[in-house]
């Protein structure tokens, strides 16, 4: 079941977005606790995530992240690819650094 507030999420699978095989590779980085996700900025998660998720680490990762941290935040669940242009933004600078 999916929180519907962030303080009731407990595990990873109840923040919107995330399902079984991201929570799995989140606890594999290191990330056990939906509140970690706060302490930790979406892009550096992403490529935490690159060693663990190997071919599967894609840019939608990324999107993900951002929107689970957007519920951490502010307490709006919303999609993913929602969070596209803002994605694609963040992996651009991050290339041009």
């Amino acid at each position: 079941m999916k929180a519907r507030r962030p303080e009731q999420a407990r595990e990873l699978e109840e923040l919107p977005n995330i399902g079984k095989a991201i929570a799995a590779d989140l606890r594999a980085a290191g990330i056990t606790q939906p509140r970690q996700l706060l302490e930790l900025a979406p892009l550096t998660v992403y490529v935490r995530l690159a060693g663990v998720m190997a071919e599967r680490h894609d840019p939608c990762v990324l999107y993900t992240l951002l929107a689970a941290r957007h519920f951490l935040d502010s307490g709006a669940a919303r999609s993913w690819w929602e969070f596209t242009a803002e994605g694609k933004s963040l992996l651009r600078a991050a290339a041009e650094s």
